[in-house]
């Protein structure tokens, strides 16, 4: 299967009869999520004002990469009020470094700058290199590491079982 040149995926904005492929997708993205975790999520971005997913769209119709933005009242590391947000994005691995992603982002950012924002904020695990490396890639500052600890206080609950 020959990689589709980045030019022909189309970026729109998530629809409901996206659910099956963006829920693959975001799997992918997060495995510690259930099905269900995914799916009040999506319906999330799908129904409210201040969050919306964008989609890249391979010309045989199925699904590259995704992106969930929301407008946040503040934001780490920003310094205006309100802020978009970078949720989560994610493309796949036989379109990646094509620039899928950079366009994901771009469509977010402009539906950010619409609803009045002036910055754009988002965040990544501190190991997770290559999440820095496409941030740095598309523009982003890092601004701040942040690590967070935890001690309990009494006994952990028990683990529900799988």
């Amino acid at each position: 299967m020959t990689k589709p040149h980045p030019s022909a995926l189309r970026i729109r904005r998530a629809g409901a009869s996206d659910r099956r492929e963006w829920m693959r997708m975001r799997a992918a993205l997060w495995s510690g999520y259930t099905p269900g975790d995914h799916r009040n999520e999506m319906n999330e971005y799908l129904r409210e004002k201040s969050a919306v997913a964008f989609v890249a769209q391979r010309p045989n119709g199925r699904l590259a990469g995704f992106v969930e933005a929301t407008i946040r009242p503040h934001a780490d590391a920003c310094d205006t009020s309100p802020v978009g947000y970078v949720e989560g994005w994610y493309v796949d691995p036989d379109v990646r470094l094509g620039g899928t992603g950079r366009r994901l982002v771009r469509a977010a950012e402009r539906w950010a700058r619409e609803r009045g924002c002036l910055e754009m904020g988002s965040d990544c695990l501190v190991e997770n290199e290559g999440s820095l490396r496409a941030h740095l890639s598309i523009g982003y500052e890092e601004r701040e590491r942040l690590i967070h600890f935890r001690r309990w206080l009494a006994r952990p609950p028990a683990r529900p079982r799988a």
